[in-house]
């Protein structure tokens, strides 16, 4: 059984990592609620800085769920064609824009349900988008976020919502509402999949993970 962090470690290392960031942001680029939540759906399984070089374009002339539904789904597919599964997104994002216009009044919903309900809404869209445009401590279970669950010993799980409820247990209080950026950034940028860059890690002295990475060179 992988070894765990003791409670004081895990709140010691949330401390870390908001006295070295102490608000972290998304690295999508979105205008207002609506291209936020358009952003995200479009980020499946795809890479947030793919994502960006399409929308930001396409962000400066379509910002509301009206002027989507005037581009169209073969203008929005050939706008977004760079970003994988381009096609399949395009659908939805066309058909959450007219629910977002027909049943919330184009706004973006405040509910876990009603986002849910939206096509192309699952539950770590609708967690990420509660957390950032809603300010909700909700945490949302990435690749990064289920990789370090399991590697650090704070929330290890086979699925991605037993990590997702084992963290929102362990994550003090204080840390919950950008525990999720942190360890997405984290993960991304120092806890890597294959090699972390364990001698850059802040939090390295806490985590139990072996064997350690040594610097290069």
């Amino acid at each position: 059984m992988p070894a765990r962090m003791k409670p004081a470690q895990i709140e010691e290392m949330f401390r870390r990592f908001q006295a070295a960031n102490p608000e972290p942001k998304g690295e999508l680029h979105s205008v207002n609620d609506f291209t936020f939540l358009v952003a995200v759906v479009l980020s499946a399984q795809a890479t947030d800085a793919g994502v960006n070089k399409a929308t930001k374009p396409l962000f400066a002339k379509v910002d509301t769920p009206e002027k989507m539904l005037a581009l169209g789904e073969d203008g929005l597919r050939e706008a977004i064609k760079t970003i994988g599964l381009f096609r399949g997104k395009a659908k939805n994002v066309i058909a959450l824009s007219k629910a977002l216009v027909e049943a919330h009044g184009s706004k973006v919903p405040s509910s876990r349900d009603a986002l849910e309900l939206l096509p192309g809404v699952g539950r770590k869209t609708a967690n990420v988008v509660l957390n950032i445009v809603f300010g909700e401590p909700t945490i949302a279970v990435d690749t990064h976020l289920f990789r370090l669950g399991n590697r650090l010993g704070i929330a290890p799980g086979k699925t991605v919502l037993e990590v997702e409820l084992k963290l929102l247990k362990v994550v003090p209080k204080p840390y919950l509402r950008h525990a999720h950026h942190w360890l997405i950034l984290h993960g991304r940028y120092i806890c890597k999949a294959r090699k972390p860059d364990c001698w850059r890690c802040i939090v390295e002295d806490l985590c139990p993970f072996k064997p350690k990475t040594p610097a290069p060179g």
